[in-house]
């Protein structure tokens, strides 16, 4: 049974007016979740092509790219040419009425295109400036090319990541993810910083500092104990039994948090109260120096459960655990199903089902926006700048700007 939906409502950040000069996934993913909570945001995009991002695939009915399917909803897309100083004017008069602008250029791309923050603040001092680099600044990295991968190898995410003989990137964007979630906070703050003094701000989130944070507990343990933390699969460095564990059918985590959970495990799994007591197994100090044997013992049990036995078990003495589930049974998941997670959103190739944003606002439901199609709000919002039809045209045809209907060559 579907949970029935609240009624709409107005969303809190409308009203809110952003200018997104972005593409790949770190910015996209940050103006999408401002998006998603009601702001309107004009994404900018090149003539030939726009957003990497909608060239990464074409799974999504043979056309549309599914990391574009991710970031895209909700904007308005305005493709312009950024090397005509024509462009350039008509991207400082949008941000002249923003709120926000953005954006995730090379290092210097935007003060050499003449948008740079100080310019801007100057001309719209409520202008609340968020931008994106890899590695901050100052500082010898500053100005070097920084992707998600790449972060992730600086920061020693993947150090930490995979198995002892194997050292993995996590399956997602971790790093384009952490600092959009963080540069989606910065534009919040700046929001409500303004309420109180009436101006914007100048705000710069770092991939590096946000992956650093995101493991500052891993390289706290290398600096206070001398060694790195190990790498362990789905376990955890500090914690046993913690892990991956296999039963008749699917994988399922045990997570033991505190040696109380232990002891209702050893006694209502393994069968072996006793373990609770002897000082080899009884604290989790005593079981982490000990994981391999642990482990051992835990696996040759837990084989004798099938999943849906082992979890219903675990669950009714207070165990926390989980199936190890592919990507389809998730796309099923009967939590998601039940709690109305999935929406139709609407698309160049029509409706398609998106997850809806993560806050959820009591007794809220706010609307889904479309995924748009390149320069598809191009004519709208150069009439909202005062341009007719005719002097849109002449724009059209003389490549400073595009819309949907704009043939390009080679495409």
């Amino acid at each position: 049974m579907t949970a029935s939906a609240p009624p709409p409502s107005s969303p809190p950040l409308d009203g809110v007016t952003v200018v997104a000069l972005e593409h790949a996934v770190a910015v996209p993913i940050a103006s999408r979740q401002l998006a998603d909570l009601g702001a309107r945001v004009i994404k900018i995009e090149r003539l030939d092509g726009g957003d990497f991002a909608r060239g990464y695939d074409d799974v999504v009915a043979g056309e549309l790219s599914s990391v574009f399917l991710w970031t895209g909803r909700g904007k308005e897309s305005l493709a312009v040419d950024l090397k005509n100083p024509a462009g350039i004017a008509l991207v400082r008069e949008l941000l002249a009425g923003a709120d926000i602008f953005i954006q995730n250029m090379s290092p210097g791309a935007v003060e050499r295109l003449g948008l740079g923050p100080d310019e801007l603040t100057e001309e719209n001092p409520r202008l609340i400036v968020v931008s994106n680099t890899g590695y901050g600044e100052p500082g010898p990295y500053a100005g070097k090319r920084a992707y998600d991968a790449l972060v992730q190898a600086e920061s020693g995410t993947v150090a930490v990541t995979g198995t002892k003989d194997i050292m993995v990137k996590p399956g997602f964007s971790a790093a384009d993810v952490a600092s959009g979630m963080y540069m989606a906070q910065a534009a919040l703050m700046g929001l409500y910083q303004r309420e109180r003094t009436g101006v914007g701000t100048v705000v710069d989130v770092a991939m590096i500092d946000a992956m650093t944070d995101f493991i500052a507990n891993h390289i706290y343990y290398a600096q206070h104990n001398g060694i790195p933390a190990e790498r362990i699969s789905l376990g955890h460095p500090s914690l046993v039994p913690y892990g991956e564990y296999a039963t008749r059918d699917t994988p399922v985590v045990v997570g033991i948090q505190n040696d109380r959970e232990w002891a209702r495990f050893a006694e209502h799994v393994l069968g072996r109260p006793e373990l609770a007591e002897e000082p080899e197994y009884a604290t989790n100090v005593a079981r982490t120096r000990r994981r391999d044997e642990v482990d051992a013992l835990i696996s040759q049990t837990l084989r004798r459960f099938t999943a849906a036995e082992l979890t219903a078990l675990l669950d009714d003495i207070g165990i926390a655990c989980a199936r190890v589930n592919d990507l389809k049974s998730v796309s099923e998941h009967p939590q998601l199903v039940e709690r109305d997670r999935w929406a139709q959103t609407s698309t160049p190739v029509g409706p398609v089902p998106t997850l809806r944003q993560v806050i959820t606002e009591r007794r809220k439901q706010y609307p889904v926006g479309a995924v748009p199609a390149l320069g598809q709000h191009t004519r709208q919002l150069l009439a909202e700048l005062g341009r007719d039809g005719a002097a849109i045209d002449e724009l059209v045809r003389r490549g400073v700007v595009r819309d949907s209907t704009t043939r390009v060559p080679g495409q």
